[in-house]
């Protein structure tokens, strides 16, 4: 019989391969059980990655047909060329899934391709092998959550997979859900000629980010021609000769208005992947959400049993997946690994971007905590002006007393690595003052970062 592995991890998403290649670098026998042909799970093959190639290439296209001429580049109207798009889109993938598969073979990771199931203690079955391991992790991810009545058929009605393949640029795109994926895959096909209406059912974009970032937000993609219809919901989505006609009514209830589109987008969250892992089999316990329950340690009720990423509570973010996948092959192979979660970015990738980390305005006031606020908009940055990115806002959150950084909220050009800065001071229990004493390379869109933590507790100097 074989030697038993150290640890089998079902799930090749990026909290699972990250956990696999972490724990083999430290010495442990390691499988990874992946049910796709490919590696790197729903961020690097339906999420993350293309998403993001094509965000790029539709603001690449956005500013040749809008800015070039402004700044005095004279080129003809640009032309969209759907297929060449989404197969420079194939190519970013491929690229990604064929570097994780590279890192398995270089770190000796057997990579068990089937659906993995739980059978008992220490042991997973795929197909007809059955795997002997000392540790089992459970790294599953989450899958497209569904609306009763309305089904998805990745050709008219579509879920964030099928809006990253779309054949043509649809006249009508209509949105269902004003979260991070409706809000990104929506700016792909409007700047490519979309009429976008995004429908939410609470009375504002992006639930749980900063008020005044979401206020600002808001009125910027209005600008860009997308459409809102907050506080509603979408009842039920009917096919027709010329395309699809979509009820609407107030969240609240009321008179239903149909809507047109040619395309309907269904981005109304996600939902834990826990089906047919053999959870029930072995006892493995989850929650009313269906997530699989662990503590502080990423354990389980189940001794050998452990979880990390989409799977368990917290944000359904790829780099949160990441650490939770590394902090846990630390502990299993006898290291200290752990995750502040105080300190885990947020991004919004449209134009302008949207980042944020730490606690906003709403939640601080909410707990009673007292803090002062600084803010500094673009429009006064050097560089900001210079590249015409003028839109947005650093904003600081520090508390009254101690001046630690609370949160801070980015909305503009490069916010998702801006964002990095304040991560790395919160880390370290970072004041405002820290970084407004910082020295910041000029002209940089970072200065801002700095003008923001002189206004926390002063004046910056260029307002």
């Amino acid at each position: 019989m074989a030697e038993p592995f150290d640890l089998v991890v079902i799930g090749a998403g990026p909290g699972g391969y990250e956990c696999a290649i972490k724990a083999a670098q430290l010495g442990l026998k390691v499988a990874c059980v992946e049910k796709n042909e490919t590696l790197g799970g729903t961020c690097l093959n339906v999420g993350c990655i293309p998403s993001k190639a094509l965000l790029h290439a539709s603001e690449l296209f956005d500013e040749a047909g809008h800015a070039f001429a402004g700044m005095g580049i004279e080129i003809p109207a640009p032309k969209i060329n759907v297929k060449q798009l989404i197969a420079f889109k194939d190519e970013a993938v491929e690229g990604n899934t064929k570097g994780i598969e590279f890192l398995f073979k270089k770190n000796k990771i057997e990579w068990v391709k089937g659906l993995g199931e739980i059978v008992g203690t220490g042991k997973v079955k795929v197909g007809e092998r059955v795997l002997e391991t000392k540790n089992i992790v459970i790294a599953t991810g989450s899958d497209v959550a569904k609306l009763p009545g309305i089904e998805i058929d990745e050709k008219t009605i579509v879920s964030s997979t099928g809006a990253l393949t779309l054949a043509k640029v649809p006249e009508r795109l209509l949105v269902i859900g004003g979260g991070v994926i409706g809000l990104e895959l929506g700016s792909v096909w409007g700047r490519l000629g979309a009429k976008v209406q995004v429908v939410e059912f609470l009375d504002a974009i992006l639930p749980g980010m900063d008020g005044e970032v979401v206020k600002n937000f808001t009125r910027i993609l209005k600008k860009q021609g997308f459409d809102f219809k907050l506080g509603s919901k979408v009842t039920k989505v009917e096919k027709t000769k010329t395309g699809l006609k979509v009820s609407v009514e107030p969240a609240k209830g009321g008179d239903t208005t149909v809507l047109e589109a040619d395309v309907v987008l269904v981005a109304v969250g996600r939902t834990a992947y826990t089906g047919g892992l053999g959870l029930e089999t072995v006892g493995v316990a989850t929650d009313k959400r269906g997530r699989v329950v662990t503590d502080g340690s990423f354990k389980t009720n189940v001794d050998g049993i452990y979880a990390v990423g989409d799977v368990i509570a917290g944000p359904m973010l790829a780099h949160k997946a990441m650490e939770e996948g590394v902090a846990l092959a630390e502990r299993l192979a006898g290291h200290y690994g752990a995750v502040n979660y105080d300190v885990i970015p947020g991004v919004v990738y449209t134009a302008p971007e949207v980042a944020s980390v730490g606690k906003t305005e709403e939640q601080l006031k909410e707990a009673g905590v007292e803090y002062n606020v600084g803010k500094f908009p673009f429009t006064a940055n050097g560089r900001a002006k210079a590249n015409k990115t003028t839109e947005g806002f650093v904003k600081i959150i520090a508390d009254k007393t101690t001046d630690r950084i609370l949160g801070v909220h980015i909305i503009g050009a490069n916010a998702g690595e801006l964002i990095q800065e304040a991560v790395v001071a919160m880390e370290f229990a970072g004041s405002s003052e820290d970084i407004a004493r910082m020295c910041f390379a000029h002209p940089t869109l970072s200065e801002a970062v700095k003008e923001a933590a002189l206004a926390v507790t002063g004046l910056p100097i260029h307002m």
